[in-house]
């Protein structure tokens, strides 16, 4: 579990001395490198793998590079050597990646597929400890519910085709992660919480897409009926849940995350929730209002209002 302290503040009140505070700094500055070197592999990482899987010749030989890749990976990390470490991981992920992805074009993208990949994925972030590819196998379980995301010129996109299941598949998840994290070693709590929070971040997507377009629950009442046609029933009269309801559950859901993440001391949530909140009052705000001076002039008023509710409440909460 990672906290945010103020060293300076805890220093000038008696509560560290200079030497503790110094020892915690150095820990940080530790931590914070390995952080910067870990954002540039991961970035690195998904460019070679998008790259290769571009230029390899077909399917086959992108499984095959890839099981070389990872075993090659694996037998570097068996060795237990630290100078080996980074390119073991990297060999891991690329090989992986490079592995799921030729599977994947082998099989046509299909549902059985995307399920092994996830598994596969999250096999592979266990074992490098690759918080990359934990994430990547969480967002794999949306692509099976039909969520995807797109970049045009200019432009992106996100597609989230069943908001109740993803509401429902990614809290399931968030919650598993977030027990087991509870229970496990640091290496491996890391990974369960950065699932834990991927899973969040889909929860919320489902929302912002369920408050503005509803819900058809189009998938699930294709598997119960057993009738491919229902996919395609974009009709009003199809409509099964309202993006109302999807409004007043969003802001129900924050607020209870929110105020749990303040007693607990989960910071992370605490920030993804602010964020969150602006984005749902500010989407259901000019939804319903439109975005004149009159409009943006009251949602700024009432954010500072908001803000300024939150603060009070925190500065009680550290008097406490």
């Amino acid at each position: 579990m990672k906290i945010t302290l103020d060293l300076t503040d805890l220093v000038e009140t008696g509560k560290l001395t200079t030497a503790e505070a110094d020892r915690l700094r150095a820990l940080a500055a530790r931590d914070t490198g390995s952080l910067g070197i870990n954002i540039l592999v991961g970035f690195g990482v998904v460019a070679v793998a998008a790259g290769a899987g571009a230029l390899l010749p077909s399917p086959l030989t992108a499984v095959a590079l890839g099981a070389v890749m990872f075993v090659l990976g694996f037998a570097l990390m068996s060795s237990k050597a630290s100078a080996w470490e980074l390119l073991a991981q990297i060999c891991i992920v690329i090989g992986a990646l490079a592995f799921c992805g030729g599977i994947a074009m082998l099989d046509g993208g299909s549902l059985r597929v995307m399920l092994a990949i996830a598994v596969i994925l999250a096999g592979a972030a266990v074992l490098a400890r690759s918080g990359l590819l934990i994430a990547a196998s969480v967002l794999v379980i949306g692509a099976c519910l039909g969520s995807s995301s797109d970049y045009r010129h200019a432009m992106y996109s996100l597609t989230v085709e069943e908001p109740t299941l993803t509401i429902v598949v990614f809290a399931l998840i968030a919650l598993a992660c977030y027990l087991a994290s509870l229970r496990l070693t640091s290496k491996y709590e890391r990974l369960a919480l950065i699932a834990a929070r991927t899973a969040v971040l889909m929860i919320n997507f489902g929302f912002l897409v369920g408050s503005l377009w509803g819900d058809r629950l189009l998938r699930l009442r294709s598997l119960i009926s057993s009738d491919p046609s229902i996919l395609h029933d974009y009709t009003a009269r199809s409509e099964m849940i309202s993006p109302l309801a999807f409004s007043i559950g969003w802001a129900v859901a924050l607020i209870a995350a929110g105020v749990w993440a303040v007693k607990v001391n989960r910071r992370w949530i605490v920030n993804i929730v602010a964020v969150f909140a602006a984005l749902h009052f500010y989407t259901q705000w000019f939804e319903k209002l439109g975005a004149t001076p009159i409009t943006v002039l009251l949602a700024g008023l009432l954010l500072l209002a908001f803000a300024f509710g939150l603060w009070t409440f925190n500065r009680r909460a550290v008097a406490a």
